[in-house]
């Protein structure tokens, strides 16, 4: 397969890696992508823990919680400038209501088939409605729900909706401060993007992976092998506490685990918590937008 130049940027952007590198790395792989980067990581010239999809979509994420009940939706725009929108800000905040008040709706479609409040339009038809009245195509792309049922879900939005996220803390305690616990985990999830609640929530095939990088890099670097599965095991608890929300290091109190602080608040109120469930979402994760040569358009437009 012939290794083109656009092939090497991609994998340029994606590792951080050396153009040569990129390019052994792919003639190596015979031009798969995913297999290119695992190569640049096993020989140590890639950090890249995960590959990301560009974040380029406008619009907003809106969160809403009313006690053990909470919502995420992400509703995406053309443009920033229609995003900052007050009509389009309370659209977004409408359908953050109706799915926090339907527990029956399980995809978009089902969600557009619901009545928009104070209206007499189903969510579809409101929709359709506000992008005659504010003249861009609109979108609701996803959402979540939460119903912790006994417990409580705490919300938090980031960046003027860039990013948003829900918590799931299960309790019978009715003591304000587990709310607020779930509000400052929210914002950990925001800062820190765990992909995983628990260790035992990564799949087997992702651990396996990530051993392997590890071995072949202990091996490359010269250690013996007798002592390799040793550093494999230090290492795969690192990355576990890397990726996995029980295991993060506690943003506002770095030297705690997520999972420890729970537990303190569960010994001072003399209860049980479980942090069951989180939901996060990024503006625009894993679309793409066409991104435009400014200086080319207006250099054409002079023309």
């Amino acid at each position: 397969m012939s290794i083109t130049a656009a092939m090497v940027s991609e994998l340029r952007k994606k590792t951080g890696a050396g153009m040569m590198d990129c390019k052994k790395a792919l003639t190596e792989t015979a031009g798969n992508m995913d297999d290119a980067v695992d190569f640049l990581r096993k020989k140590g010239l890639s950090a890249a823990a995960k590959k990301s999809g560009r974040v380029a979509a406008e619009g907003m994420v809106v969160a809403a919680s009313e006690g053990s009940i909470g919502a995420l939706v992400e509703v995406n725009a053309e443009t920033d400038f229609v995003a900052k929108n007050d009509a389009f800000k309370a659209f977004a905040a409408g359908i953050a209501q109706v799915v926090l008040a339907a527990p029956g709706s399980d995809d978009v479609e089902a969600l557009k088939a619901l009545p928009y409040p104070e209206t007499g339009r189903t969510v579809a038809e409101e929709l359709t409605h506000q992008i005659a009245t504010i003249g861009e195509n609109m979108d609701i792309r996803r959402f979540e729900r939460i119903d912790a049922g006994q417990g409580v879900v705490s919300s938090y939005v980031h960046g003027a909706g860039k990013i948003g996220v829900l918590v799931e803390l299960q309790t019978e305690s009715t003591d304000g401060r587990v709310a607020e616990l779930g509000r400052q985990i929210a914002m950990h999830v925001a800062a820190a993007a765990p992909q995983y609640l628990t260790r035992d929530d990564v799949p087997s095939v992702v651990v396996d992976k990530e051993k392997e990088i590890m071995r072949v890099k202990a091996l490359d670097s010269g250690k013996p092998e007798n002592i390799v599965e040793k550093i494999i095991t230090g290492q795969i608890n690192k990355y576990f506490g890397e990726v996995c929300l029980l295991e993060q290091a506690f943003v506002i109190d770095p030297d705690q685990k997520v999972g420890k602080i729970v537990e303190a608040l569960a010994k001072e109120l003399g209860t049980e918590i479980k942090l069951n469930s989180y939901a996060r979402f990024q503006l625009g994760e894993g679309i793409e937008k066409k991104e435009g040569d400014f200086a080319a358009e207006v250099a054409a437009l002079s023309k």
